[in-house]
């Protein structure tokens, strides 16, 4: 068995350049001791995370590319999980911190991030491949990129953007280039407000980001108890972390 046959239905752009994998790769923190790899296809990047001294698992939905992993890496048949990491159990499943590694197949990318954040507490850190666009957008600290998961990954993650890859090192190449962008899990273990209010509040912002916050966050009536300040003539993606936190934990004062 040569190759795995691409199916466009799983979003799969195999990498083909085993320096870049490497690079990727060694973007790994020192202190990394169990990785789980989402999407391993055919190994590239696992040939070189079998190199060092972690407890790795492989999370793949492709029962070819499990095949041409069991065939090529026969030490790892008990280390792959025959999954979909959307609907794995991370808890149960991996049960300890971990940091997650991957080719992320773009059209999942951003299910990928939303269980990230729900799973902020056991996923120390996520070294991925993104499309540009897509790690660019959660790097944004304003403007018209920023969005609901800047603000929310932001919160809880140091983020660096580390390298830019081409279109022609992938097999098929995708229309896009990707971004490479490493998260390390900051030291906020609580946030000074309501967690869930907290989020809805980021999420109702963006989902009119066209509209000022005055309007946009109609509904909490805010005016009186925010007049003192210029947060709602602003958009959601002008606001920082802190500035959602605030406007958080005057909700929650009103509401007590």
């Amino acid at each position: 068995m040569n190759k795995v046959r691409v199916k466009k239905h799983l979003g799969q752009h195999f990498l083909n350049d085993e320096a870049i994998a490497k690079a990727i790769t060694d973007l790994l923190s020192k202190d990394a001791n169990k990785v789980v790899e989402v999407g391993p296809g055919m190994g590239v990047l696992t040939k070189f995370l079998i190199l060092k001294n972690i407890d790795l698992k492989l999370v793949e939905i492709d029962k070819e590319s499990i095949l041409y992993l069991m065939l090529h890496y026969p030490q790892l048949e008990k280390q792959i999980i025959e999954a979909d990491f959307l609907k794995l159990n991370l808890p149960e499943e991996i049960g300890e911190q971990f940091a997650l590694i991957g080719n992320f197949p773009y059209n999942i990318s951003t299910q990928i991030l939303f269980i990230v954040f729900e799973n902020k507490d056991l996923i120390s850190e996520i070294i991925g491949m993104f499309q540009k666009e897509v790690a660019e957008r959660i790097l944004a600290k304003k403007g018209k990129q920023r969005g609901i998961l800047s603000v929310l990954l932001q919160t809880y993650y140091d983020i660096e953007y580390c390298f830019t890859v081409n279109e022609d090192v992938f097999s098929p190449p995708p229309k896009v280039k990707s971004g490479v962008i490493k998260l390390s899990r900051n030291k906020v273990k609580q946030l000074p407000c309501d967690e869930k209010l907290f989020k809805q509040i980021v999420k109702v912002g963006f989902n009119q980001r066209r509209k000022t916050l005055r309007n946009a966050l109609k509904s909490f009536s805010l005016e009186r108890e925010l007049a003192h300040t210029d947060l709602l003539r602003k958009r959601a993606e002008e606001l920082s972390v802190e500035d959602f936190i605030t406007i958080t934990k005057v909700c929650q004062n009103k509401e007590k």
